[in-house]
Parts: C-alpha cells; structure tokens; sequence
C-alpha cells in the first residue's frame, strides 16, 4: 500500500512547475513510487509599463484600473500633458517629439520599466507591437512581455515566410510570386499563371496599409517596385517585395483569436473591416454582414487551425480578403498583437480581451473554451481621427472643444481630452467610437445618433462628416461594399456632409441680425 510522501515543487522559468511526489513502500513491498506532475505556475503582475501613448494606452491602463495593476506611462516632450500621461500611476519621460528619440527607443522604453520597477510591458498597437526584437528584449531584461512569442512575431512579420506557413497548414492564399528582383519576374509570373491586371506589389514586411501599391499595366512596374522597395526600407528595415493578384471586390474579414500557454487556442468570431480609405481602415462591424453561418464557421475554423500551427499564444487576428464575386476567402496577414478595433468583439461577447492577454502572460489557463462563446449583439465602430474629411490630410493643433458622445449602448475609447494638444508627430487617431444594438440596423442607428447628436469636436477638422455620410450611405446600409467603396462613392459622400462649426453659428446669428435690422420685426419672432 501506498503511503503519501513529501512533495516538492521544482520551479521553471517556462511558466510552469513540476509537482514531485515520491511514495513510501509498505513492509513486504519491494519497489519505489516516483510520481510527477506538471502544474500551472502563476506569475502575478503588478505593474504594467505600456509601451504606446494615446488611444491604446488609455485603452490598456483602463483594464489594468479594473485589476489593481498600478501602470506606468511613457511620453515625449509634446506628450507631456497628454490623457494617457494624467491616467496613469507613474510616468517617465522618455524624449523629445520624433517617434525615433522616443515612442521607438528601446533602450529609453527598458530602462524607463527598470527605473519604475514595472513587471511587464504591454505595446498596445502601433510604434513596437509588432517588433520581435523589442519583444525579445524585453525579455531578456527580466520582464513579462505581453503578447506572443518573438519568434512567432518574427515569423508572421514577413510575409513571405508567413505564406509558406499558412499555406502548409491548408489556408488558402492569394494567387502571387515572393521574392521579387524585377518586373521581368512579374510579367513572366503573370504569363505563366494567367494572370490579369490589377495586381498588387507589397512589401513583405508591411502591415497597417503601408508598403502597398496597385498596379494596373505593365508600364507602372518598375515604379511600384522601386517606391515600394524604398518604402519598406524606410519603414521596416527589409526592402523584399512580393507581389499578388487584386481581388476587385474584396472585403477584409479578420477573426479574433486568444491562445494561452497550456496549448488552448479559441476564437471570438470575427469582425468586418472592409471600409478603408488609403488601405487603413476607418469603421468595423461585428459580426460580418457579409458571411453566410457555413462560411463563418469555416473561417474561424481555419483561423484557430493556423494559430495552433504555429504556436501562436496571447491575442491575434487572422486576417482573411473575401471576394464577393466568387465567394472564396484567403489568407492576408496575422496581426500579431491587440487590434484596434478589438473593442466591438468584447461588445458582442462581453469579454475583456486586455485582461484576457494579461492573464496569458501570467501563465492562467484561458477561462473558457470554444463552446462557451455566444455573440449576442452587433456592434459597429468608426475611428475618429484628425484629419481633413476631403483630402484626408492631417489636422493638428489644440482641441478647443470637445463633447465626447454618450447614451444607451455606445462606448468610447478615447486619447485626448477638451483643451488637449494634436501634436504632428504621431497618428491622428483622437478616439474610437462604438455603438451596440441587438441587430445591425439598431447598431447603425445608435451609431447615427453619436456622430449627428451627441459628438462636438472644434480646433481640428475630424473625419466625422465623412463617417457620418457613409453609415447614412444606402449601399453600406444594404452591406453592399468593399474596400474601394469610399474610392468609389468619394463625391457622393461629400455632397451628403453635414458638417457644423464656430463659423456656421456665428453667420446664423449675423443673418438673423442683418434681417431684423433691414426689415423690421419677423413673423417668426
């Protein structure tokens, strides 16, 4: 008979711990009981520096508020009075207003973590989110990096690897050739595959819609290359380029996965991204409108199979181009990080995707699996950013006025606060506006009533007339569109701003004036 012995818990640095238990033999018995176990090690996080400013900060530090996280903040010299400075516990100034000298110094980023006796880092979105080295470094400076494995970040950031990969585990991809050297590589490529114009040169290490061109005949080649070679090169660091066939109609359709440390990978279903002006998006949706259940649960299907293949743990998105026209789906990209649009599936699940990642990195097991997932509302969310809603040129300066919406059923993250400076350093994004309903309809009506009523921003020009025109727009009611949609209905949409500011008042009161004084009293007085 088997008597308990002591037990002894060897720690690892893996996240996990062994559970050694040896057992005692009885009288008469001739043999000895070695037994082990491994078992989940928590690694609790008590303060969290982000590595972001703005919208994203704001965004991570409001999570970190909920779990009695205490937060550190890092800004530039224009940021100093910024909404994610006065939010969080602790800030350190880490440089002067270029992102180089700051928001993308490592070195400041790190010691700044040191200097304030942070455990972890989160990077938000943007700036280093997506950088396997920062990653890495991170790391190796003793610190809980939130988000998934450098290598893994480092094999999703290119995307030439990435194709490889995703095609190996039976994702379908987008007709292309990789490693391209000349047009003559292109031309030959097409010939042979019987493909036609447009096409689409991209860099390989890209994301966020730069890096890419359209190319529409034979002659725009070796000027796309060239620009998108240099782009990279400016933007990333590797001048590869790769090249793919244009899917006219497309829609991006993206799927939300969370996978924790212990091999639990679950999607959250997905998300519609399809409008975009300059191949960035400005408003999504969840669910898709445009998915049939079959199609969706395909989708997800692939995109949890694929995150398993590469071992992928903490947040990430699948991100997948549907054409309309023929209703296949391929394989564009992993974001390997928070998106962020990520607020309209916590909308429709009720689930902290902040907290969730936090947990990851602590070494918790995810809470739930794939069946205890249910969508139960739709949610839309637009991107107010700072900028001219015509030209889409940057807006910057001081925020004179600015009434955030509010009511039943909408959500703000916001960067900025009323009197707040736009400084022409960084992204224009001033804050994400979302809008739930129990069908997409009553999302959009929500979503009508927060950018026409209740939403007042003065000192910068900002896209809401333009969001304001388009979730008004009969085709997107109808879900017809795609991502050439603002391109397409550019003038259209313009004529249907509504737009109010200082001005308009001030010519309203001068008009009335001017008419008592010329006419005498009114019969509407």
């Amino acid at each position: 008979m088997l008597t308990s012995g002591p037990t002894f818990r060897l720690p690892r640095t893996s996240g996990f711990f062994f559970n050694i238990q040896f057992g005692v033999v009885e009288p008469g018995q001739h043999a000895l009981l070695l037994r082990w176990e491994v078992m989940e090690m928590v690694q609790r996080i008590k303060r969290i520096l982000v590595a972001n400013r703005g919208v994203p900060a704001v965004r991570i530090m409001h999570t970190c508020i909920d779990r009695k996280i205490s937060t550190v903040a890092v800004y530039s010299t224009p940021d100093r009075l910024a909404h994610h400075v006065t939010t969080a516990d602790f800030a350190v100034h880490i440089g002067e207003g270029p992102p180089g000298v700051s928001y993308l110094n490592m070195d400041k980023i790190i010691d700044a973590a040191k200097k304030s006796n942070a455990d972890a880092i989160h990077p938000g979105w943007g700036f280093l989110a997506e950088n396997a080295e920062f990653a890495r470094r991170v790391q190796d400076a003793g610190l809980i990096w939130i988000g998934p494995s450098p290598e893994v970040i480092s094999l999703l950031g290119d995307k030439i690897q990435a194709k490889a990969v995703v095609e190996k585990a039976g994702v379908p991809t987008i007709p292309g050739i990789i490693n391209v050297k000349s047009a003559q590589d292109v031309i030959r490529w097409m010939k042979e595959e019987n493909i036609e114009y447009p096409i689409m040169v991209k860099a390989s290490a890209g994301g966020g819609g730069k890096g890419m061109v359209k190319v529409e005949k034979d002659s725009e080649l070796p000027q796309a290359l060239a620009r998108v070679r240099s782009e990279a090169k400016k933007s990333f660091g590797d001048d590869k380029v790769l090249v793919e066939k244009y899917i006219e109609r497309g829609r991006h359709i993206e799927v939300q996965v969370v996978a924790d440390n212990h091999g639990n990978v679950v999607h959250l279903c997905e998300r519609e991204c399809t409008i975009q002006r300059r191949n960035q998006k400005i408003i999504e949706e969840a669910p898709s409108p445009s998915l049939t259940p079959e199609l969706r649960e395909e989708m997800c299907r692939k995109a949890v199979a694929l995150m398993k293949a590469i071992g992928y743990t903490n947040a990430g998105t699948v991100e997948f181009l549907f054409d309309s026209a023929t209703r296949k789906y391929y394989f564009l990209e992993v974001n390997a990080r928070l998106q962020v649009e990520h607020g309209i599936t916590e909308l429709i699940t009720g689930l902290d995707i902040v907290g969730i990642m936090i947990d990851v990195a602590e070494g918790r097991k995810l809470p739930f699996t794939q069946k205890d997932i249910h969508p139960n509302r739709w949610a839309l969310e637009v991107r107010l950013n700072a900028e001219d809603p015509r030209t889409f040129n940057p807006s910057f300066g001081w925020l004179t006025r600015l009434a955030e919406p509010h009511g039943p059923s909408v959500r703000i993250s916001s960067g900025v606060y009323e009197g707040a400076e736009i400084p022409p350093y960084y992204d224009s994004l001033l804050m994400l506006i979302m809008a739930a309903g129990a069908d997409r309809a009553d999302a959009i009506r929500v979503m009508d009533r927060s950018l026409s009523r209740n939403l007042r921003v003065e000192g910068v020009k900002t896209l809401a007339p333009l969001l304001l025109s388009i979730i008004r727009h009969p085709l997107f009611i109808k879900g017809e569109f795609s991502t050439r949609f603002i391109e397409e209905n550019m003038a259209d949409l313009i004529s249907s701003f509504v737009e109010k500011d200082d001005e308009d008042e001030a010519l309203k009161v001068a008009k009335y004036v001017a008419e008592i004084s010329a006419l005498g009293p009114q019969d509407w007085m």
